[in-house]
């Protein structure tokens, strides 16, 4: 690197004693912006190549110009110019004019060109990047504008600058940039509407910069797993402003993933959802309001990553909860019937609240998801996301803590005598894991994540993950729970097997098909079908999973009153003799009624 800095020394004609500074200068780490200390220390060096351009062509920075427009685009080349670009926007603290802020494009626009992304990646100071888009920022914070609006155009930056008032009807910055040299056009807007521009005291300034290529320089010097799919566009504007619309054209026009509004985080270099908010999307566009301030004034949209959707699972996922929900009230409804009969003894009894507190969680969960999923999309309404998501966990949480209720009492009752603890000790253990568990897991995540709204998704009504990773408040203790009570399935299959071992061939398939049935039987009652998410996770692009994961957990409220109701036969029996108890007392009132009507004064008497 310092061979690479003397040899741009000769070139721009610097003298000797410069060149030692500027690569005295260059042993200094470029830093993320987390501070002011890394601008104070560049600022402190005041003998470097800077200050020698200043001196040299201090109106209009063109000296440079020629050489680095003919120098290669090697990523120890970028380096060196992102530095020149840094240092001259720290160091110039006058007004500047329209001639320099050209001249400062043309340097930019020479190592935003599409041809040097792949360099980026190897260059040594992986914030490269982000100093670049803090520095053309700082630069055109600067820029003087007079009556006359600017535009300078180049191929991979475009500066457009006016000045706005109150009198204005709106004002909007519109570009049309290539993002490579054989790629078609993509446009971007700025808008600023009426009611925004009222809040402007006097005359004042407004910029905006847009870059075609800086996504996916950021993308690969970051070594991120983001995608951005538009045009990046800066504005800079009068403090007043707290809102403005932006149109972006994607990239990639795509109808399988969804559109992230972002706006770039400048302390943590980072693309932040919070930003921004999604107004409408189609496969061609997507429309943004943003928050522009001191933190945010870079903005663009993301291809949302891991997202998969497909009419298909949309329509298997509604007709499952419709079907799921009616058969879990039907699953309560035989409970209530039943209860009575066949919770005489304390297994049963704790059997059957089990089964209760799972059908009855898992209906409350469902009707939340489906009120959550109306709550969800561009025009979300806050409070009411936040309350429907808190309840969606609380009560999917609750079905699976109660799954793993119903799981240790099956444990208990192979693993140890369940008469050594009393009922009421058992059932408040039950409750207590049951509800609250899930209601500590529940409210801590919403206490912890919604002061820095970061509980929920941009885009629907549940927990996020891009930036607090809520979910996994979720997903943790759901996979955990599923991993127990796989190992209980698979204690009560030895037990089954070891009681058939020596048996005749017919009791050795009896004990298959018992095996069998309490696989059915406690598949769905235990939670495992939604292992099946693990499959999803490893292969999301595959549809076949998704669908099978769909099918299995929409249509869980059925599976649990077929395999946890209806094929038992002590509920059979209690149904059974309670149709007969109601047959026979139908009977008993016709006949009655009967004898009333041939004999009335006998029947008086």
């Amino acid at each position: 690197m310092t061979h690479m800095l003397l040899l741009y020394c000769f070139m721009f004609l610097l003298p000797t004693e410069s060149c030692r500074t500027l690569c005295q200068t260059n042993s200094y780490s470029i830093r993320p912006f987390g501070g002011n200390t890394v601008i104070k220390e560049y600022a402190r060096k005041s003998e470097t190549i800077t200050d020698m351009l200043m001196q040299k062509c201090p109106e209009d920075l063109s000296c440079v110009l020629r050489n680095i427009r003919q120098s290669p685009r090697l990523p120890g080349n970028i380096a060196v110019i992102v530095q020149l670009l840094h240092n001259i926007s720290m160091v110039l603290s006058t007004s500047v004019d329209e001639v320099k802020m050209q001249s400062y494009s043309i340097m930019a626009n020479h190592i935003l060109n599409s041809k040097s992304i792949s360099n980026w990646t190897f260059i040594p100071e992986r914030n490269s990047s982000c100093v670049l888009l803090h520095s053309v920022n700082s630069f055109a914070r600067k820029l003087f504008i007079n009556k006359y609006p600017i535009d300078i155009s180049d191929v991979f930056i475009h500066t457009m600058g006016t000045t706005i008032s109150q009198d204005n009807a709106g004002k909007n910055f519109t570009f049309s940039m290539r993002i490579n040299d054989t790629g078609s056009e993509i446009t971007g807007r700025v808008l600023i509407g009426r009611d925004e521009l009222q809040k402007v005291p006097a005359p004042s300034r407004a910029i905006s910069i847009a870059f075609p290529t800086l996504g996916a320089i950021l993308e690969a010097s970051l070594l991120e797993s983001v995608t951005v799919n538009g045009l990046v566009l800066s504005v800079i504007l009068p403090k007043e402003l707290k809102r403005i619309s932006l149109i972006f054209e994607k990239i990639s026009k795509s109808e399988e993933r969804r559109t992230q509004c972002v706006g770039w985080h400048s302390l943590e270099s980072r693309w932040d959802q919070q930003a921004c908010q999604i107004i409408q999307e189609n496969s061609q566009q997507a429309v943004c309001k943003c928050k522009p301030s001191k933190l945010f004034t870079s903005f663009s949209i993301l291809m949302a990553p891991h997202i998969l959707e497909s009419p298909i699972l949309t329509h298997i996922t509604y007709i499952g909860l419709g079907i799921s929900i009616c058969s879990l009230v039907l699953c309560l409804i035989i409970e209530v019937l039943v209860w009575g009969q066949v919770t005489k003894t304390e297994i049963s009894y704790l059997r059957h609240l089990c089964i209760a507190n799972i059908a009855a969680t898992l209906l409350l969960a469902d009707v939340w998801f489906v009120v959550a999923s109306f709550l969800s999309g561009p025009m979300t309404h806050h409070n009411g996301c936040v309350a429907a998501t808190f309840f969606v966990h609380f009560f999917y949480l609750s079905v699976f803590f109660w799954m793993l209720a119903k799981a240790l009492l099956i444990l208990y009752g192979i693993l140890v005598v369940f008469h050594t603890l009393p009922k009421s000790v058992l059932v408040a253990a039950l409750f207590s894991v049951g509800y609250g568990c899930p209601l500590l897991i529940a409210a801590v995540t919403v206490a912890a994540t919604e002061p820095s709204k970061g509980y929920l998704r941009p885009e629907a009504c549940w927990l996020n993950w891009d930036m607090t990773k809520a979910l996994l408040a979720f997903a943790v203790p759901a996979l955990a729970i599923v991993v127990v009570n796989l190992i209980t399935v698979t204690l009560v299959i030895v037990k089954t097997q070891r009681a058939a071992i020596g048996s005749s061939m017919f009791q050795e398939v009896r004990a298959i098909v018992r095996i069998s049935k309490n696989i059915a039987v406690l598949t769905p009652l235990l939670g495992l079908t939604w292992g099946f998410g693990i499959a999803t996770v490893i292969d999301d692009s595959n549809l076949a999973f998704h669908i099978i994961f769909s099918l299995l957990n929409a249509f869980q409220g059925f599976f649990i009153l077929v395999f946890g109701t209806i094929l038992d036969p002590k509920i059979r029996e209690a149904l059974k003799s309670r149709v007969t108890a109601a047959k026979w007392s139908s009977r008993l009132s016709e006949n009655l009624s009967t004898d009333f009507s041939r004999h009335p004064t006998k029947a008086t008497s």
